[in-house]
């Protein structure tokens, strides 16, 4: 066989792996979506997602009103808001969320504020340093479905025991075109995450 040769058969195998893992990954992803896991818990966690100008984008109000929800069938005492300030904002995103449940009569004890960091691992490792002072072990995580798994990895990766309930009303799902972009654009981070969370 020819070097040349050679150098194709690897670049073949070489694709054909990185599909097989990139299908996988999806498939994972899609899977974790489906799955609801709330029970009780010491905390619901909601991820952060855009404000504007104070008030929170849809999809930010999907999950405030999912985790009201389930705040309100007793799966939790408290709800931990996350998300930090956007470039040109004024309010972190984890402040517009506390103050939208406010509006929503859930008490200020019941609300905790975590809004350091702009990224999935900086809002759960946040989260994972205030279970600790907290001394609690169990946390519900509420985002967008296709968020699920990386989030699931993430707190593993940290030693947290987390459970998923992604919220069903985000207009991503609504958009069956959207939230498949949505899912392959988070396979793309799925196997950095697996090798992470290992």
């Amino acid at each position: 066989m020819t070097t040349i040769r050679r150098v194709g058969v690897f670049v073949g195998l070489g694709l054909l792996a990185t599909a097989v893992v990139y299908l996988l990954a999806f498939a994972y992803v899609a899977g974790v979506s489906q799955q609801d896991h709330r029970g009780p818990t010491d905390a619901i966690v909601v991820l952060g997602a855009a404000q504007y100008d104070g008030r929170p984008s849809p999809v930010l109000q999907a999950r405030l009103d999912h985790a009201l929800a389930l705040y309100h069938q007793n799966i939790a005492s408290q709800i931990v808001l996350t998300g930090g300030i956007g470039t040109g904002d004024t309010a972190s995103e984890a402040v517009v969320g506390q103050r939208y449940l406010q509006s929503r009569n859930v008490p200020p004890e019941a609300l905790v504020v975590r809004p350091e960091g702009r990224s999935t691992e900086a809002s759960i490792r946040s989260v994972a340093n205030w279970m600790q002072q907290e001394d609690h072990q169990t946390i519900l995580l509420v985002s967008d479905p296709f968020h699920m798994a990386r989030l699931r990895l993430e707190a593993r990766r940290m030693g947290i025991e987390a459970y998923t309930s992604p919220t069903r009303t985000s207009p991503i799902s609504q958009s069956f075109r959207r939230e498949v972009a949505y899912f392959a654009s988070e396979a793309l981070k799925i196997p950095i995450a697996w090798l992470r969370s290992w």
